[in-house]
C-alpha cells in the first residue's frame, strides 16, 4: 500500500463557472484557473500521482499547454487513474477535504462521490468528501478562494 497527499488552492473570479469534484455548484463566482478549476479534483489527481512516486498534476497536465486549456478535470482524474493502473497500481481510497467560507458544500457532496467515483472507476464508499470553512481567517476566510486537501491510499494489482 502507499499513501499520497495533495493540495490545490484558486481564486474566485466572477468571469468563470464553479466546478468542484466534478459538477457544477450554483454559486455567483467560479474559480481562476488553466482548466476548469476544480480544486478537489486537482488535489485528488496530486494525491494519486504523489502516492505512485509519479511528481504532480503539473507535469503530467501542464498550464502552460494550450492542450489543457479549459478542460474538464474530470478528462484529467480519467487520465491519472489510466497512469496508476498502468503503473500497477489500484485505488484503495480517497479522503478529501473542502475549505470554503462559501458556498456552503454539504449540499453537494452526495453527487460529487458519485461523479468522482463513477470518473475514478471505483465504489463510492472508496470516495469520501468532507467540507469546513477556515473560520473566517485567511484568503479561504476572507471569501478569496478555496483551498482543498487529499489522501489517496493505493494498492498493488
Amino acid at each position: 500500500m502507499r499513501i499520497g497527499f495533495g493540495y490545490d488552492v484558486h481564486a474566485f473570479s466572477e468571469e468563470r463557472e464553479l466546478w468542484l469534484g466534478g459538477i457544477k455548484i450554483d454559486y455567483r463566482l467560479g474559480l481562476l484557473g488553466h482548466s476548469d478549476a476544480d480544486v478537489l479534483i486537482h488535489a485528488i489527481c496530486d494525491a494519486l500521482l504523489g502516492a505512485a512516486g509519479m511528481r504532480d498534476i503539473g507535469y503530467h497536465f501542464p498550464d502552460n499547454s494550450g492542450k489543457f486549456k479549459n478542460i474538464d478535470s474530470k478528462i484529467l482524474l480519467r487520465d491519472t487513474m489510466k497512469l496508476i493502473r498502468d503503473a500497477g497500481y489500484e485505488l484503495g481510497n480517497i479522503d478529501a477535504t473542502i475549505v470554503a467560507e462559501q458556498p456552503k458544500i454539504n449540499p453537494y457532496i452526495p453527487e460529487m462521490k458519485r461523479v468522482l467515483a463513477g470518473t475514478m472507476g471505483a465504489p463510492e464508499n472508496a470516495v469520501s468528501i468532507k467540507a469546513t470553512t477556515s473560520e473566517k481567517m485567511g484568503f479561504v476566510g476572507r471569501k478569496e478562494g478555496i483551498a482543498t486537501y487529499a489522501v489517496a491510499l493505493i494498492e498493488e494489482k
